[in-house]
């Protein structure tokens, strides 16, 4: 909008809050082919669908059959960029990995991410793939109830976490975008992975919170992802994230998310 571009977005039940942001809405649900009739044909399209865990819907439906609905549903042409996940690694070892590393998630959640990026692939093999690490900023600080209630955070401390703030993620579908071959897969990250210990120590701080505390994880020995995010390939799209750390992001998360 800001570039002076028309863009249109499908809601369920946001039309009202969008329109009003100067957003064409769509209203439409990914698991109602019905209601996707409607969607327009787009120089773009960037497909960011999440899992809505208060709408009831397994996970699988929502990133696998919610997205072939839309492919079939979809004008053809136009460049299409889909928004995937780092979860569809199962490394534990904290090692680094990057878009050439194997994607064997050994949870169930990264099972499904990986299963729709299989199904994008064979329908849109020109498909653009963002895989994200976590994401924050402002209005999102990770666990911010939990730590301004001084509740022990269940995990590993020593892990690593990944993150990248939300204003670099949408820069980064811009130079993806704009610059990425046709068929190309990223890795979306700030380059600067963070311990939860570390993050959290000073995430409480900047909340005036109680020191950041720790619980062993549930279930006791359960092999949680331990992995570092390289975003080597994203930077050559070219892109550089504007907060190259959780020191930089996690400041201006807190500051813009008073109240």
């Amino acid at each position: 909008l800001a570039a002076g571009r028309a863009v249109a977005a499908l809601t369920r039940s946001r039309a009202a809050e969008f329109a009003a942001a100067g957003l064409t809405p769509v209203t439409g649900d990914v698991l109602d082919p019905a209601g996707l009739r409607h969607l327009p044909r787009a120089s773009t399209t960037l497909y960011a669908v999440g899992l809505d865990r208060s709408a009831g819907k397994p996970m699988r439906e929502v990133y696998v059959q919610g997205l072939a609905n839309v492919l079939d549903a979809l004008p053809p042409g136009g460049t299409f960029v889909y928004v995937s996940s780092t979860s569809v690694y199962g490394q534990t070892g904290g090692e680094w990995v990057d878009e050439t590393s194997p994607t064997e998630p050994t949870e169930e959640s990264g099972r499904v991410v990986l299963d729709a990026e299989t199904l994008l692939r064979k329908r849109r093999p020109d498909a653009v793939i963002l895989r994200f690490v976590g994401l924050y900023g402002p209005g999102r600080v990770l666990r911010r109830a939990a730590l301004l209630r001084g509740e022990p955070l269940a995990g590993d401390a020593d892990k690593w976490l990944n993150l990248v703030h939300v204003a670099d993620g949408a820069a980064a579908v811009l130079a993806a975008e704009a610059h990425a071959p046709p068929g190309e897969t990223y890795t979306v990250s700030d380059g600067t992975p963070v311990t939860r210990r570390d993050f959290y120590t000073r995430a409480a701080e900047l909340l005036a919170a109680p020191p950041a505390a720790f619980a062993p994880p549930s279930p006791p020995g359960h092999a949680e992802p331990n992995r570092r995010v390289s975003n080597r390939k994203a930077r050559g799209l070219p892109w550089t994230p504007a907060f190259p750390s959780y020191r930089e992001g996690l400041a201006d998360a807190v500051s813009g998310s008073a109240g």
